[in-house]
């Protein structure tokens, strides 16, 4: 399970602090300090990296008017979110909030995670679900290194829960790869998209990111630009659906995302794609406009996304 292997790596970088604290002790404050850093700092250089890729690749888009100042700023704000999510609750607290139980008003949202992530991602989410009284189903995709299409049947599974929890069609919210699962199930049965109302993917790799070509694992290669597995998963979508395949989707993307880039990889053609300037892969997903805006598609039935909330 993703979340025992979180804990040990949290567990692991904890007794390398200690180790440092013996080795200052006993008079090696170089290699004490040396050591701390690379704990407590050495996922930023990585995200550094993730950025200063980023920023290379989306120089190419036709719109690239990102300044470096904004890189810096999504930078540090993903260097602030992300031990949040990865070293607290994904591997501690992805328990905390169950799942809805008892049937709500309104419809009930199904929250699908993205790669290596678990349903504690979505912590700040169950509280605000919690909050409207809206009732709300989660998955924990694995296995974590499998083929997309093996999570249909949990997205499936996810969905019928939320059917049984709400008095209207559930919502979808994905993040990254999430999305792509949320999409292969759509596409496992034509009749699925008159299931739910509506698909709202936050940073979700639609047409892959750059950056999956050094993926050596099955997921990971499914999400290489215009892969074939994606090539397919449109056409399917296409034939199902007709021209427009993509009218339930709303989708969140940002102009200096480090983990899916080009930036415009995460849109749809004929989506309700909107854009989130300055904002990093996963503090996206708790963006107070994505959070907000999304929140509040779930006002009514029966209406667009773009007439509950102004993009």
């Amino acid at each position: 399970m993703l979340a025992d292997l979180q804990r040990m790596l949290v567990i692991g970088g904890v007794l390398a602090l200690l180790g440092a604290a013996v080795l200052w002790g006993k008079g090696h404050p170089v290699a004490a300090l040396l050591v701390a850093i690379v704990v407590l700092f050495g996922y930023a250089g990585a995200l550094g990296l993730e950025f200063a890729l980023a920023a290379w690749v989306n120089r190419r888009e036709a719109a690239a008017t990102t300044t470096l100042g904004a890189w810096w700023r999504a930078w540090w704000r993903e260097v602030r979110v992300a031990p949040q999510v990865f070293a607290w609750r994904q591997p501690f607290r992805w328990q905390a909030l169950p799942d809805s139980e008892a049937p709500l008003k309104g419809a009930a949202v199904v929250l699908v995670h993205g790669f290596v992530c678990n349903r504690g991602f979505w912590l700040p989410w169950l509280r605000a679900l919690r909050e409207r009284g809206t009732a709300y189903a989660t998955v924990n995709l694995e296995p974590v290194f499998g083929s997309i299409d093996a999570y249909v049947p949990q997205v499936e599974a996810a969905i019928r829960r939320a059917e049984r929890l709400g008095d209207e069609k559930p919502v979808l919210v994905c993040h990254s790869m999430g999305g792509l699962a949320a999409r292969a199930w759509l596409a496992a049965d034509p009749r699925n998209a008159e299931r739910v109302q509506w698909l709202i993917t936050i940073g979700s790799p639609h047409r892959g990111t750059w950056i999956g070509r050094f993926s050596r694992v099955a997921n990971g290669r499914q999400m290489r630009v215009d892969c074939d597995w994606l090539c397919q998963l449109a056409v399917r979508e296409r034939e199902q659906r007709g021209d427009s395949p993509y009218a339930q989707f709303v989708c969140w993307y940002a102009d200096t995302d480090n983990i899916v880039f080009p930036a415009s990889t995460a849109t749809l053609p004929g989506a309700d794609n909107r854009l989130v300037p300055g904002a990093a892969h996963v503090d996206l997903a708790f963006h107070p406009k994505v959070m907000g805006e999304s929140l509040a598609m779930l006002a009514s039935a029966g209406s667009s996304p773009s007439e509950r909330t102004d993009p």
